[in-house]
């Protein structure tokens, strides 16, 4: 009795062990054990050879690797929340599905976002420094490295979905007034709920805000949302925080803005140019002015394990002839 040849599932980053363990065991998977990111050429190969391609959001699959003559993907199963990676369009054009994993990640990106928040005003990152970098510390005194207290301060989420909501609970518990702006307003009994202000125009909210806080997705409509005209539009002594992605900010006038004087400072999880950072943003950290982070919002290990689960359920589900939980259509977008 012959039997049934396993579908080739392709994965480009290491994963936890438990999620490959589980690959190897349901399908023919080839997986990433140095975790070395795949070249351009190595994608498109990928392409050519596996039915089903898990990507990261450090992987580019562009129009033109979905578009090859002889590319063989029915599915991209997404490992991740946004798919800014991925042409979406053309995949759904060739006929081929893309999921993603959603859901998994709003507590612990939340919980980074919030960190970020209460980090930059009260210059935790500059004051830890003195202590682990062999700098003079002359002892406690009535007014040295002072910041910011963070309560009755006004927080402007830009994109008021599941990671922005559970922002605004977490904020509103250290007593922030919770403002933000959206595509529409979230329902009333969320409005209520949380305390929110909604403001139709970013640029009249941008203008009164304390603190900022990015949780808006990127696409086309949110490249450089925060542009050079609206990033001057910010308070002085206010902070921006971003957890969401590089790109929604214009990082260069951002940059100039704090080593102006004109914005008080920023907490960055997330790079315009990743894995790229600005040396002038280093700076700008070195002195005390950003709190920088490596990209680390989601980085759980219970959360990097339930997106594997969500991967193996949405690859398991199409190969079963079934719409899988977490497709994504063009017009998701």
């Amino acid at each position: 009795m012959s039997v049934k040849k396993k579908p080739l599932v392709v994965v480009t980053r290491k994963l936890p062990d438990s999620i490959e363990t589980r690959m190897r065991e349901l399908f023919d998977a080839r997986i990433n054990l140095d975790d070395t990111p795949m070249s351009a050429e190595q994608i498109a190969e990928a392409a050519r050879t596996a039915d089903v391609l898990v990507p990261t959001v450090t992987d580019h699959i562009s129009a033109d690797v979905v578009n090859q003559p002889d590319c063989k993907l029915r599915l991209i199963a997404n490992f991740g929340n946004g798919v800014d990676n991925i042409d979406v369009e053309a995949a759904h054009a060739r006929g081929i599905t893309v999921t993603n994993t959603p859901k998994v990640l709003t507590e612990d990106t939340a919980d980074m976002t919030m960190a970020l928040i209460l980090a930059v005003p009260r210059r935790m990152i500059e004051g830890a420094s003195i202590l682990t970098e062999g700098k003079p510390w002359p002892g406690w005194s009535p007014t040295w490295m002072l910041g910011h207290r963070i309560g009755g301060k006004r927080l402007g989420i830009i994109g008021m979905g599941r990671i922005g909501q559970a922002v605004a609970r977490r904020a509103r518990a250290f007593g922030l007034q919770i403002h933000y702006h959206n595509r529409r307003p979230v329902a009333p009994k969320i409005a209520e709920e949380l305390g929110a202000t909604y403001w139709e125009s970013l640029d009249q909210m941008l203008a009164r805000m304390d603190i900022i806080s990015v949780n808006c997705p990127h696409t086309p409509a949110t490249y450089h949302l925060l542009s050079a005209r609206r990033l001057k539009l910010i308070r002085k002594d206010a902070y921006i925080v971003n957890t969401a992605r590089g790109e929604v900010t214009d990082e260069d006038t951002l940059i100039k803005l704090i080593e102006g004087g004109e914005i008080g400072g920023a907490g960055l999880d997330v790079y315009e140019h990743e894995p790229a950072v600005n040396p002038k943003l280093v700076r700008l950290a070195k002195a005390g002015k950003v709190t920088l982070l490596p990209h680390m919002g989601s980085a759980t290990i219970e959360g990097r394990v339930e997106m594997g689960e969500k991967v193996i359920i949405n690859i398991r589900t199409f190969l079963d002839a079934h719409k899988p939980p977490d497709r994504v259509l063009p017009s998701m977008l």
